[in-house]
């Protein structure tokens, strides 16, 4: 056991996740387990920054498992990304005594707790909070199994319209850089083509599709449209098909913020909490500079480098899948 750390400090930063307050609330909870002082900091790197540091107790993360959100907040700080900010975020931890950091977050995140702990060498461990799935080291992020449902949960309300209408509906979810949710919302709510930014997808290749749909008196069509598609995003998409392909009546739908919000699902509430439990007794155990993550249902440790760093590939089977589902 890592005998030297006796304070420990949570923060959530980046966008946040359905799910964190779950993984706040696993952390305060093992860390008292461990008669450690435990203490959240408001609003990520900036409220470190800021100095908004406060004790926690089990009391405080009483009554939030289920909640969306985050209870320390969250912010993106461009002082952070400079040397003098560094400097003043260590010298509050310093003020606090803290030994070291629990991050819950995405890249950027890690990236800065990355950073941050060479340079004062202070221990970090990261807990991927992200809807976007998108951390190598985890097979799932903490967020993306509610943020999947929610937007299944809406294409369905969108397919009982568009069947009634003939319509066709192109819809834009979050994923700037992966396909993940639009991958799987697309094969969960049974669309005719998912477009993501891993695959290259042509215009005309998707007009060929809806053609053939057309031929086989296909009332209606749902197209799932990731924001980071190469092809732009689910407007820029639908005014290129129209031009070619005025079957349909076609209407555009981007869900958007909805996403991000909401109680998290059981699966999230018990993966954040896996997680929570798991980084602090890894920093107990002398693990630093590295995300707790789940891989085939069992706990591993991957260092920042790698978690930044490498690429987590959508799954080439249910790429395939979902075309031969789709015909």
């Amino acid at each position: 056991m890592a005998q030297d750390i006796k304070r420990i400090a949570v923060f959530t930063s980046g966008g946040d996740a359905p799910g964190m307050n779950a993984a706040i609330r696993a952390v305060v909870r093992t860390a008292t387990y461990h008669d450690l002082h435990i203490f959240g900091i408001i609003r990520g790197y900036e409220g470190m920054i800021k100095g908004s540091i406060k004790r926690l107790e089990t009391k405080d993360v009483g009554n939030i498992i289920h909640r969306g959100g985050t209870v320390l907040k969250t912010a993106r700080s461009m002082d952070f990304m400079t040397k003098e900010g560094r400097k003043t975020a260590y010298e509050n931890l310093l003020a606090n005594d803290i030994d070291a950091c629990i991050a819950i977050g995405g890249n950027g995140t890690f990236t800065g707790a990355n950073v941050f702990s060479k340079e004062y060498n202070i221990p970090f461990i990261g807990i991927p909070g992200t809807i976007d799935n998108d951390l190598y080291g985890t097979d799932y992020t903490i967020g993306f199994d509610t943020a999947i449902n929610t937007a299944v949960d809406a294409v369905d309300k969108i397919r009982d319209t568009a069947d009634s209408h003939n319509r066709l509906f192109f819809v834009e979810v979050m994923g700037r850089n992966s396909g993940f949710i639009a991958l799987n919302t697309g094969i969960g709510s049974g669309a005719a083509n998912v477009m993501i930014p891993e695959t290259d997808t042509s215009i005309d290749d998707l007009i060929l599709n809806l053609r053939k749909g057309a031929k086989r008196d296909k009332l209606f069509s749902l197209i799932i449209v990731a924001e980071g598609n190469k092809n732009g995003g689910a407007a820029e998409i639908a005014e290129k098909v129209k031009t070619k392909f005025d079957y349909y009546d076609t209407k555009v739908t981007i869900i958007g913020h909805l996403q991000r919000g909401g109680s998290p699902t059981c699966m999230d509430r018990v993966l954040a909490s896996r997680l929570g439990h798991s980084a602090v007794e890894g920093l107990l155990e002398g693990k630093r500079n590295k995300m707790v993550g789940l891989v085939n249902n069992k706990i591993k440790f991957t260092s920042f480098e790698s978690a930044i760093t490498k690429e987590k590939d959508v799954n080439n089977e249910l790429i395939r899948m979902a075309e031969i589902l789709a015909l």
